[in-house]
């Protein structure tokens, strides 16, 4: 009696490898066609989240994170569709800024930083100002508690309920709420605009900034380094200087404050220009 022997075939496995970024951008300049850059798109998609989720933690709960969300997949697709790879930044570079600026256009759309906070962060800045052009040297917690009448947890809480607008002041224009200039977050970023004027302005606005950064206390210093350079969260930031998060967050907006009243006396005249910027 002969057994038939059945042998029982396993479809093969066929393993898609996903296309390089560095291939992907070979073809999207050969030729932008829609699949390439949906699929572009898709391998850039985490910066929109690490983004988002680096705003988010200054958010009202009644702010639309999904409205925010499409603005920074907008922004990301805008920079796919302009960036120039000979213009000496990486793409990653540029398009951070262009995604973050689309969710702050949102934020501001959404108007969703009441005014009266703004016009405390505004006091704070102003008195910050005066008391440094005063003393010659940064002002500490005390002095500017001190100068603004009030108690040392008195001018803690009023760091806090400024923040939401400290942290996106170094995306707002230099010293206006509103207009036309580019944003200090920008003119940090270097995204190497091609308008001589433009180009000009933005140089002599980053050493203004970086002239402010080095007469700031160490610790603004390290903390705007570590969340701006090195895209660390606040609350990892917190672990590195065994601080609270909360007393993190009143480091960081101490500094933006610091910067923008800073050029806010640059811009008056009331300031000397920087070395670098006369050579320039």
């Amino acid at each position: 009696m002969s057994t038939a022997t059945c042998e029982s075939s396993t479809p093969a496995v066929v393993i898609e490898l996903r296309p390089s970024a560095q291939e992907l951008w070979q073809r999207y300049h050969k030729g932008a066609d829609t699949n390439t850059e949906n699929q572009l798109v898709e391998q850039y998609l985490p910066l929109v989240s690490a983004i988002m989720g680096r705003l988010a933690m200054t958010l009202p709960d009644h702010v639309d994170h999904d409205d925010l969300r499409s603005a920074g997949l907008i922004g990301l697709l805008q920079a796919l569709r302009n960036y120039d790879p000979t213009c000496g930044s990486s793409f990653e570079t540029y398009a951070r800024v262009r995604i973050r600026g689309a969710m702050l256009d949102e934020l501001r759309r959404m108007d969703w930083v009441p005014r009266s906070v703004h016009e405390k962060a505004r006091r704070i800045q102003d008195v910050m100002g005066q008391l440094e052009q005063k003393l010659g040297h940064t002002p500490t917690d005390a002095q500017m508690a001190k100068a603004m009448n009030l108690s040392p947890s008195d001018y803690s809480e009023l760091l806090d309920e400024v923040r939401p607008a400290a942290f996106v002041c170094l995306d707002a224009v230099s010293t206006h709420e509103e207009g036309d200039g580019g944003s200090l977050y920008e003119v940090v970023a270097s995204t190497a605009e091609n308008d001589p004027v433009e180009q000009t302005s933005q140089r002599e606005l980053k050493h203004v900034i970086f002239e402010r950064l080095k007469d700031l206390p160490e610790i603004q210093r390290k903390v705007l380094a570590l969340y701006y350079g090195e895209d660390m969260h606040l609350r990892e930031i917190a672990e590195v200087f065994g601080l609270t998060e909360s007393r993190i967050c009143q480091i960081h907006s101490q500094a933006i404050l610091s910067i923008r009243a800073y050029i806010q006396r640059f811009e008056a005249g009331l300031t000397k220009r920087p070395n670098s910027v006369k050579a320039a």
